[in-house]
Formats: structure tokens, sequence, C-alpha cells
């Protein structure tokens, strides 16, 4: 909905629908159809550079064949955790671990993550437990 002076409402899109699904940004296509028909020789002198020792170039071309990895597994022991009772234990042992750097901070928090959830599963057992044993002893 338009204000009349032209702005829309607070809140309110120039297009609600949004941007269709499958289409392509303007400057993508642009650079596409520039590209068109030289990628290949774009793409093997970017590779020749790389052989010859331009760093810019073997960046490029390593990053294509090996991305960066966004995680990487983490294996340390952490102690069972079957009851709310044990969560100290679990989060003294992922302590000991960024104190010793067998995890970094960033892995620490991840884990630290997954882990609350864990206990809130357990949680919501013990409630719904508690609960039909409350229900059961009421009829």
């Amino acid at each position: 909905m338009q204000k009349g002076n032209g702005q829309f409402a607070p809140g309110q899109s120039g297009n609600p629908a949004g941007r269709p699904k499958g289409s392509r940004n303007r400057a993508t296509v642009a650079l596409e159809k520039i590209l068109d028909g030289d990628a290949e020789s774009i793409l093997r002198k970017a590779v020749q550079l790389a052989r010859d020792g331009d760093p810019v170039a073997l960046r490029l071309c390593l990053d294509r064949l090996i991305p960066p990895r966004k995680d990487r597994p983490i294996t340390f022991a952490l102690p069972p955790i079957e009851t709310t009772d044990d969560l100290p234990k679990a989060t003294g042992a992922i302590v000991a671990a960024v104190a010793t750097g067998e995890l970094t901070p960033s892995e620490a928090a991840e884990i630290s993550k997954t882990l609350d959830v864990h206990v809130r599963a357990i949680e919501a057992t013990e409630l719904h437990r508690r609960m039909a044993a409350l229900e059961a002893r009421g009829r």
C-alpha cells in the first residue's frame, strides 16, 4: 500500500510476492554472457599461472579443487548424559578440552549447543513421564 508521497507504508513491500523462484541476478547473467566462449581459455590461463607460481591463481585453483572445510569431526571423551545430573560432568569435560587445546572455543560452543538440545530432550522426557504417572494416580 502506497502513501500519498509515493513511498510505501512501513512494513509494506513494493513486491509482496518477492523475487520469482529461479530468477537470476542480472549481473551474473551479464557476466556469463561476457565469458561465454572464453571460459575454457580463461580457466587454462588460470591453471597455467598457478603452475608458474602465481599465488593468487594457485589459491583460486585450489579453492575450486579442494574447498575449505567448514567443520571437522571432533573426537574427545565426553561422559554419558542420561539425566540432568550428568550435565556438570559433560560441561566439565568440554571446559577441560578447551583448556588443554583439544577443542577450540568455537568447537566447544557448538558442542555445548548440541548438549543443550540433548538435555532439553531429557527434561521433556522426564516431564512427560512424571505427568503420565500423576495422571495414572488420579484415575
